[in-house]
C-alpha cells in the first residue's frame, strides 16, 4: 500500500470550482514528486469523460490511462475544503482526493474511502478537522469507521429462478431495461434480478440500470408469486430475443470534406458526435441551479407535491415526445418514453417517500434518490451505460423544476446564430435547439452514443462531445470553427480559414443536399410516371415551409392545433381565418383539411371528455364530431368559407363504418348550403381495418382515400404506437400492413378514385418506393423528408418500384422488408 504523509494533505483550502480544485490537488502531487506538471491537465480532461464525484462530499480526480507515463510514482493527495466546492450541479465536495496510480498500490486507500462514504459522521469530521494526521489515519485504515453492512438479499422464499444471458454489445441500457421492466410489470409476481453479488427490483428501471449489466453477462431472475413461472418464461423469451433491441448505432456517419485549417490560435480536440462544419461566435450555456429546502414539517403535503410534480413532468415528456417524433421520427423520440418510465419506477418512488417520512422535503428526497443512481451509473465501465446517467439526471431535473416552482427552463434562443458551448446537454436541451440559430454545439462531457448526440444527428446540427474542461473557460463571442467530422474545435481562426471552411461547408451541403437543390422538380420516375409528394402540417406557419421545401401541396392539415391548450373552442371566424391563411400561403396548391381528430387521450377541458380505458378505441375523431354536431358544423362552415380562396379537399378521420361516413357527409352538405359554397372533394382516412375489409363499398362513396399508416399499423398489429417498449414492433413496413394498403389501392383503382398515404411510412425512402410500386398516387410526409423522397423517386423506374413492392408483399415480417435493397 502507498504510504500517506501529512505533507500530502492541504487543510482549510478554498476553490472557485472543481477545475481549480483539481489544479490545487494536482500541485500537491507535483510537489510530492508523484507526477509531472502536465498530468494535471490529464486529470482535468478525465473529469470531462467521467464524473469523479463519489458521493457524501468526496471526489477522486485522476488522470487518463494514456497519460500514465507522466506519473513518476503512485501517490495520493488530499485537499480539504471546509466550505465546500461545487463539483457538478447539486454535488458539493469537502474532500478532494487526488490519485496518481502507476500500479495498484492505491487500491487499499480506495477501499478505505468506500467505507468512509458510508459513514457520514466521519466525513463531516474530516471536512473540518485541523489535524492532517487524522485524515492520514482514516485513509490508511488505522482509524476505524462504521460502514453500513453490505446489502444482502434472501431468495430462499422465491418460487423459481432462471439464468439468462443479456444480448447485445451494451447490455441493459435504457431501452432494453425499459422493455424488461414493462414485461415484468405485466405479472403480479415479485421479480428480483441478481447480478455480480447485487440485486435489483425487476420492475424498477433505475434499479436495473444501477446493476450495470454489460452485454454478454449472465443474470439470474427470481420470481415469487402466483404467476412467477409464466413471468420468468416471458422474461427469458424477451431476453433471448434481444429485449426489443436492434443493433445500437455504433459510429457517427463520416463525410470526407477534406478541409483542414492553416492558422488557428488553439485547437480543442473532442469526440465527433454529429458530422458537419460550422463557423461563428461561441456562447457558453449555463444551467440554473435548482435550490430546494432540505427539511419539511408536513410529510403529507410533500408527498402531494411530489405526485403533482411527477404528473407535470410526465405531461412535459409527452409533449416533448410528440415534438421530437414530428421533427426526427419515432426512433429518435423513443428515449423520452423511456424517460417517462423512470417516473413510474416503484423503487425510486418508495425510497423518496421514505426520506419524506423521515422529515426531508420532497425536493431534497427526490434529488438524493436520483443522485445516488446517477453516480452508480456514471462509474460503470461500459461507456453507453455510463452515458445513460445523463438521461436519469434529465428526468430528475425535470421533476425538481416543478418542486422548486420552475415550470420550465426557457429554451436558449440567441439573437444571432452561435456555436453553443456547454458542460453537457440533456436530451431535452438538445431536442429544443433551433438549428437555424444553433450552428453547432460542443460539450466538455458526454459521449458520441448519448441520446443528445443521436438527436443532434437527426436535427442535422454539427456536434462535438468530451472536449474537456478547458472548453468551459472560453469567452463568449470568441470566433471558432467546429468540425463535427474530425471532432475538433478551432479557436480564433484566420480569415482565410473561415473562408475555406465556409467553402467546404457549402460543398458538404452540396453532397448531402443534392435532393434539396432539386426539390422543386416533380417526382417523375425514370420511365415517366409521376407521384405527387406533399406535406403534413399542423400550423399556419408550416404551410409556407412546405412549399419552400418542395411540397406540391398539403396532404394532411391537422386542425387540432386550433382546439388544444385553450379554455373554449375556436369560433367559426377564427377557424376561417386560419384555413384561409393556409390556402393563400399555398398559392394555388391543393390542401386536404382533416376535420378534428382528438379524443380522450388529449386534455381538452371544455369538451369534458370522460377518461377512457383505451382512448384509441373510444370516442375520438369522427365519433366525437358526430356526437357534438354543432362544434362539427362550425368547423365545416369555416372550411367551406375558406374554399373560395383556393383548392380544398375535406377528409374525415377515424371512419369505421359506412354509417359514420354517411352522417358526416350529411353534416358537410348542410354546412356547404348554409355558407353558399361550391361542392368540395371529400375523402376519408383509412386507418381502421374495417374500412380495408369494405374498401370497395367505401370507394363508391368518396372521392379519395388517404391511408394513415401510423394508426392502421397500430390497429392491425394491436400495438400502441407510443408504447415505451413495443412501439418498435409497430412497423408500418410489416407485410400485414402493406397487404392491407394493396387491397385499398386495388379497390380505389376499380372505383376510379385515387389513394394517398399520409403516415410516417410515406416519408421513408424505402417506404415511398414500395408505396409507389403498390399504386399509391400521393405521398404526404413531414416537411424535412420531402426533398429526399422526391430525389429517390426520380432515381428509379416505376417498374422497379412495382417489383420491389411485390417482393415486400411476399416477405414474412418487417425486418425482411427492411432488408430489401432499393433499386
Amino acid at each position: 500500500m502507498v504510504a500517506m504523509k501529512e505533507s500530502s494533505i492541504l487543510l482549510g483550502a478554498t476553490a472557485s470550482g472543481k477545475f481549480e480544485a483539481i489544479e490545487k490537488v494536482g500541485e500537491i502531487l507535483v510537489k510530492e514528486g508523484v507526477i509531472e506538471p502536465g498530468y494535471i491537465e490529464s486529470m482535468k480532461h478525465r473529469e470531462a469523460v467521467a464524473n469523479t464525484f463519489l458521493g457524501n462530499g468526496i471526489s477522486i480526480p485522476h488522470g487518463l490511462p494514456e497519460n500514465r507515463d507522466e506519473i513518476l510514482k503512485t501517490g495520493v493527495a488530499v485537499m480539504q475544503v471546509p466550505d465546500g466546492v461545487i463539483w457538478n450541479p447539486d454535488e458539493i465536495v469537502h474532500l478532494v482526493v487526488g490519485i496518481a496510480a502507476k500500479s495498484d498500490e492505491h487500491i487499499e486507500i480506495l477501499t478505505n474511502l468506500t467505507h468512509v462514504l458510508d459513514d457520514p459522521e466521519t466525513v463531516s469530521r474530516l471536512a473540518i478537522t485541523q489535524d492532517a494526521a487524522e485524515i492520514v489515519r482514516v485513509l490508511s485504515g488505522e482509524c476505524p469507521v462504521q460502514p453500513r453492512p453490505a446489502p444482502t438479499f434472501d431468495v430462499s422464499d422465491f418460487d423459481a429462478s432462471i439464468d439468462v444471458t443479456i444480448q447485445g454489445e451494451h447490455g441493459l441500457h435504457a431501452r432494453p431495461a425499459t422493455f424488461f421492466v414493462d414485461i415484468a410489470k405485466q405479472f403480479s409476481s415479485e421479480i428480483l434480478v441478481e447480478f455480480d453479488g447485487r440485486s435489483g427490483n425487476g420492475k424498477s428501471l433505475a434499479s436495473l440500470l444501477k446493476l450495470g449489466v454489460s452485454g454478454g453477462k449472465t443474470i439470474r431472475i427470481h420470481g415469487k408469486g402466483p404467476d412467477s413461472a409464466l413471468a420468468l418464461s416471458a422474461l427469458k423469451d424477451a431476453v433471448d430475443a434481444g429485449l426489443g433491441e436492434d443493433a445500437e448505432e455504433k459510429s457517427v456517419p463520416q463525410v470526407a470534406h477534406g478541409w483542414m485549417p492553416k492558422s488557428v490560435k488553439q485547437t480543442i480536440p473532442g469526440c465527433t458526435a454529429s458530422p458537419g462544419l460550422a463557423s461563428g461566435p461561441i456562447h457558453q450555456l449555463t444551467q440554473q441551479r435548482i435550490v430546494v429546502e432540505a427539511l419539511a414539517k408536513d410529510p403529507r403535503h410533500e408527498s402531494q407535491a411530489l405526485a403533482q410534480s411527477i404528473a407535470a413532468a410526465r405531461q412535459n415528456l409527452r409533449h416533448l415526445y410528440e415534438e421530437v417524433r414530428a421533427k426526427s421520427g419515432e426512433p429518435r423520440a423513443a428515449i423520452f418514453k423511456a424517460h417517462e418510465a423512470f417516473l413510474d419506477d416503484p423503487e425510486m418512488l418508495a425510497e423518496t417517500e421514505g426520506l419524506i417520512r423521515s422529515g426531508k422535503s420532497a425536493g431534497y428526497a427526490w434529488r438524493q434518490v436520483i443522485d445516488d443512481r446517477v453516480r452508480a451509473m456514471e462509474q460503470h465501465d461500459d461507456e453507453l451505460l455510463a452515458a445513460r446517467a445523463m438521461d436519469l439526471r434529465d428526468v430528475g431535473r425535470r421533476v425538481l423544476k416543478h418542486l422548486a416552482g420552475v415550470v420550465q427552463d426557457e429554451p436558449f434562443k440567441p439573437e444571432s446564430p452561435v456555436i453553443l458551448i456547454a458542460e453537457d446537454l440533456t436530451p431535452s436541451d438538445t431536442a429544443q435547439l433551433d438549428p437555424s440559430l444553433i450552428l453547432g454545439f460542443c460539450t466538455s462531457g458526454g459521449g458520441p452514443t448519448s441520446h443528445s448526440a443521436i438527436i443532434a444527428r437527426s436535427l442535422g446540427i454539427p456536434a462535438i462531445v468530451a472536449a474537456g474542461p478547458s472548453l468551459l473557460e472560453l469567452k463568449n463571442d470568441t470566433l471558432a470553427i467546429l468540425d463535427g467530422d474530425s471532432g475538433n474545435l478551432y479557436l480564433e481562426p484566420s480569415p482565410e480559414d473561415i473562408h475555406t471552411a465556409e467553402e467546404a461547408r457549402l460543398q458538404l451541403e452540396e453532397l448531402r443536399d443534392e435532393e434539396y437543390r432539386t426539390r422543386f422538380e416533380p417526382a417523375l420516375t425514370t420511365d415517366g410516371e409521376r407521384v405527387e409528394v406533399v406535406a403534413n402540417i399542423g400550423k399556419v406557419s408550416e404551410a409556407e415551409k412546405a412549399v419552400n421545401a418542395g411540397g406540391e401541396g398539403v396532404g394532411l392539415m391537422r386542425t387540432e392545433f386550433l382546439f388544444l391548450e385553450r379554455e373554449t373552442p375556436p369560433d367559426e371566424e377564427e377557424q376561417y381565418q386560419s384555413y384561409k391563411a393556409m390556402v393563400e400561403a399555398l398559392n394555388g396548391l391543393p390542401i386536404i383539411i382533416r376535420t378534428l381528430d382528438i379524443g380522450g387521450d388529449k386534455a381538452v377541458s371544455y369538451l369534458d371528455l370522460p377518461p377512457e380505458e383505451n382512448p384509441f378505441l373510444g370516442e375520438r375523431g369522427i365519433r366525437l364530431c358526430l356526437n357534438r354536431p354543432e362544434m362539427f358544423l362550425t368547423q365545416l362552415r369555416a372550411i367551406y368559407r375558406a374554399s373560395k380562396y383556393g383548392p380544398i379537399r375535406i377528409m374525415f378521420p377515424m371512419i369505421a363504418t359506412l354509417e359514420d361516413l354517411e352522417a358526416a357527409k350529411r353534416l358537410a352538405e348542410k354546412a356547404r348550403i348554409e355558407v353558399g359554397a361550391e361542392p368540395l372533394e371529400i375523402g376519408i382516412m383509412v386507418e381502421v381495418p374495417s374500412v380495408v375489409a369494405m374498401a370497395r363499398e367505401f370507394a363508391r362513396e368518396v372521392d379519395f382515400f388517404s391511408v394513415g399508416t401510423n394508426d392502421l399499423t397500430q390497429y392491425t398489429m394491436a400495438i400502441d404506437r407510443v408504447h415505451p417498449t413495443l412501439a418498435a414492433k409497430a412497423d408500418s413496413l410489416h407485410p400485414a400492413v402493406l397487404r392491407l394498403i394493396d387491397l385499398v389501392v386495388k379497390a380505389s383503382d376499380e372505383a376510379g378514385i385515387w389513394t394517398g398515404v399520409c403516415g410516417g411510412l410515406a416519408g421513408e425512402p424505402l417506404g415511398a418506393a414500395i408505396l409507389s410500386g403498390l399504386g399509391v398516387k400521393e405521398l404526404s410526409m413531414v416537411v424535412p423528408s420531402i426533398a429526399a423522397v422526391k430525389s429517390r423517386l426520380r432515381s428509379i423506374s416505376m417498374e422497379q418500384a412495382r417489383e420491389l413492392a411485390q417482393k415486400a408483399l411476399g416477405c414474412r415480417n418487417g425486418k425482411e422488408v427492411r432488408a430489401l435493397s432499393l433499386p
